[in-house]
């Protein structure tokens, strides 16, 4: 039996931002584009950084650096080159590099790396913009005082697969930092006086009037919980939470966050409709979350969410359009396709779901509106607009549906 190696070392894992988009729109270009970056840009920073490439799948790389500094040094540059090439391309045809980065223990696999050293970069790096980088704490440790460069700290994160919620920054960009840095400054710690007043105006309330202070405290909350979920506008508004990926096979973990990432970019085309940017729902990737907490949290109406599952040559997708408001479930289906050709097979889906929620949003929309503006007689309208909508969005989804069967 051969001798398992392990050692602890710094990975990082790059994946392409939608990819599965682009290989849709240009398979062969996309390709060709991939492998001119590797050669012309990252493999020369590579060794300029001392890494190395220790496996590459068609849409990701994984490297190996003996150090933390190198790995951010190196990624770094890599960003900011793609910047540069991508600017002779239209923004639909732009490669842009999701970076995760994290020290840990390893296990040597001839040049390969596995284990929960590797599986954490990979889980990071799903949590970073196109274009950024999210790195470990462990990594962090390694380089916060030996680099001028600013991280946001996006605090304890719990990711698939992995047994504790792992510690997150997120490399700021140039912009960010200046802005950062022009905001307010953080109030100081109240000095001990101020503590000790405190404490006794808290002790004269609890004496005197607490029982009213507790309960108008109460009713104030409600409210602010009311309101939270309302989003700016009056506009609706949706989060698309990551798909989760009901199988441990580790191609379908890209095919769900890559239905994810498209569905982001495909809802943010409708006009009128505010949709959540990627890196504040992947926060919420492999945690079990209340739907009208996520609500509050992000400030939207609705929430699409969904599961992928794959059993031999088949897949099966589900996706359900929620009301923040209320919890209820506006739309729900359930897609069972043979796996042919994984991308025709997402574009299918997309095209579906899309179809489908695009009427559900503008009903209920509508609904709202004339309930707030019309009183009863608004009620009636807003059922029959809720109505209309719901035919509209039964016929299309008939249509697509014949369409991809």
């Amino acid at each position: 039996m051969a001798e398992v190696r392990r050692r602890l070392t710094t990975i990082v894992v790059a994946d392409i931002a939608g990819f599965s988009r682009l290989v849709g729109t240009d398979e062969e270009g996309t390709l060709a584009a991939q492998r001119r970056h590797r050669d012309e840009l990252i493999q020369p920073l590579l060794d300029e950084y001392h890494g190395r490439i220790a496996n590459t799948a068609g849409d990701s790389f994984l490297f190996e650096f003996p150090s933390a500094v190198e790995a951010v040094r190196c990624s770094l540059a890599i960003q900011e080159g793609m910047v540069d090439r991508n600017s002779y391309f239209p923004s639909e045809r732009q490669i842009q590099y999701r970076i995760g980065i994290n020290v840990g223990d390893v296990i040597s696999d001839g040049d390969d790396l596995l284990g929960d050293g590797v599986n954490v970069a990979a889980r990071l790096e799903t949590l970073a913009d196109p274009g950024g980088i999210c790195i470990s704490n462990a990594a962090h440790e390694q380089v916060r005082d030996r680099l001028e460069i600013t991280f946001e700290d996006m605090g304890e994160i719990e990711v698939k697969n992995i047994a504790r919620p792992v510690r997150v920054f997120r490399v700021l960009a140039e912009q960010e930092t200046v802005a950062q840095a022009a905001a307010p400054a953080r109030s100081v710690a109240p000095s001990k006086k101020t503590l000790v007043t405190v404490v006794m105006v808290i002790a004269l309330i609890a004496a005197g009037g607490g029982a009213w202070w507790w309960q108008r405290l109460a009713a104030v909350e409600q409210t602010n919980e009311a309101q939270s979920v309302r989003p700016a506008e009056n506009k609706p508004s949706i989060a698309v939470l990551p798909f989760a990926n009901l199988s441990d096979d580790k191609e379908q973990e890209y095919f769900a966050d890559g239905m994810t990432d498209d569905l982001i970019t495909d809802l943010s085309k409708l006009s009128g409709l505010i949709v959540i940017a990627r890196n504040s729902v992947f926060t919420y990737k492999g945690r079990n979350v209340k739907v009208q907490e996520v609500a509050r949290d992000l400030n939207v109406t609705h929430i699409l969410e969904g599961s992928v599952r794959r059993a031999g040559g088949r897949v099966r997708i589900n996706a359900q359009l929620i009301d923040a408001n209320t919890g209820a479930h506006q739309w729900a289906e359930q897609f069972d396709r043979k796996l042919t050709d994984i991308f025709d097979l997402q574009d299918e889906f997309q095209e579906a779901i899309v179809s489908a929620v695009e009427p559900e949003l503008a009903g209920a929309e509508m609904a709202r509106a004339h309930l707030h503006h019309g009183g009863g007689a608004g009620v009636a309208d807003a059922e029959a607009l809720g109505g209309d909508a719901a035919e509209e969005g039964a016929a299309r989804r008939g249509a697509v549906e014949r369409h991809v069967a």
